[in-house]
């Protein structure tokens, strides 16, 4: 059996993102037409006009779909157990050595290999 899609829905979901892109837009463009303005004013207009957007895109499933995956990983942010600032401490310091380590590593294997190559080919002093 086949489900019938509500189409009002899905037009009005369209019509509601349709409007939030408007908005966007229409806030975007007053910022740099309105140049002459305060940098204060158009930057406030900028950011309300940029939030009856977002307002408007909530609205839709889309939008909902999202604020459900922001609240989603909020939820999941919280569960994270951070490390202590001597963990973080500990753990840079060895990365430090061992990219320290590395370095010297590679610096010693290049300067083996170009004293090879030097001598097998007889280039360069």
């Amino acid at each position: 059996m086949v489900a019938k899609v509500d189409e009002s829905g899905v037009r009005s979901d369209k019509m509601m993102l349709l409007v939030a892109i408007t908005l966007a837009a229409a806030a975007l463009v007053g910022f740099y037409v309105s140049a002459e303005s305060p940098l204060l004013y158009r930057v406030l207009g900028l950011l309300v006009g940029f939030g009856v957007a977002l307002f408007v895109f909530t609205r839709t499933s889309q939008g909902r779909a999202a604020l459900g995956y922001v609240e989603d990983s909020r939820t999941e942010v919280r569960k994270v157990v951070w490390p202590t600032r001597q963990e973080t401490t500990q753990t840079t310091l060895i990365v430090m050595v061992i990219v320290i380590f590395i370095g010297l590593f590679l610096w010693g294997l290049d300067s083996l290999f170009g004293w090879g190559f030097r001598i097998v080919t007889g280039i360069g002093g």
